[in-house]
């Protein structure tokens, strides 16, 4: 098993890739389309806004090979910006389509809560909606402006609370999404990529 982390200038690369170092996870840079077919499981990290990130997976012509990794039944992790991704499209600053994966929007705090700061940053708990291989009952790290509702309960791994309801964690099948950031949300946030690397195709 290696895990392949999709390089794109959205991506916060290097406090993943130490998370990766300290659980003695094998991987590897996808810096290019050819880069894909070496890897048995594929992270997509993201920081910033959703309609440049997604431009970057466009431009580097990423987005074919993702959907093809992912159909193949392969273990997919999305981080922040790179969870969003995978909902049917977002309205953080102009309208964008995502990569369709999981059937949902991303919406903007500001428009949703009042009296709260924005971006919502820090500890916050999640609370875990299903069983699965990953446990969530826990405080992780955030820092996001927009949050994720999806349309499919069943989608629906985690939630958190700031002033809206939102899913803070999904899983179906393959793909597995983090609204937070487990690289920064100590052992709890840490163990999340072990128990990603275990996942079998």
């Amino acid at each position: 098993m290696k895990v392949g982390i999709i390089k794109y200038e959205a991506g916060n690369l290097q406090s993943v890739l130490n998370a990766l170092e300290y659980n003695h996870v094998d991987w590897g840079l996808i810096e290019k389309k050819s880069d894909f077919d070496n890897y048995s499981h594929l992270l997509l990290p993201g920081v910033g806004a959703f309609p440049s990130a997604m431009k970057q997976l466009l431009e580097k012509d990423f987005v074919g090979p993702i959907l093809k990794h992912i159909q193949s039944g392969n273990p997919f992790l999305g981080i922040c910006v790179g969870f969003q991704l995978l909902l049917d499209s977002s309205d953080e600053k102009v309208f964008t389509e995502g990569l369709g994966v999981i059937k949902g929007r991303v919406r903007n705090f500001k428009e949703h809560t009042e009296g709260l700061l924005v971006p919502h940053v820090g500890w916050n708990f999640s609370r875990q909606e299903k069983e699965s291989h990953f446990h969530l009952n826990e405080s992780f790290y955030f820092t996001h402006s927009c949050f994720c509702l999806c349309e499919n309960k069943e989608d629906i791994l985690a939630t958190t609370e700031y002033g809206v309801h939102f899913v803070s964690a999904i899983e179906r099948d393959n793909v597995v999404g983090f609204q937070f950031h487990p690289e920064k949300s100590h052992q709890y946030g840490l163990n999340l990529f072990k128990t990603f690397e275990g996942l079998k195709c």
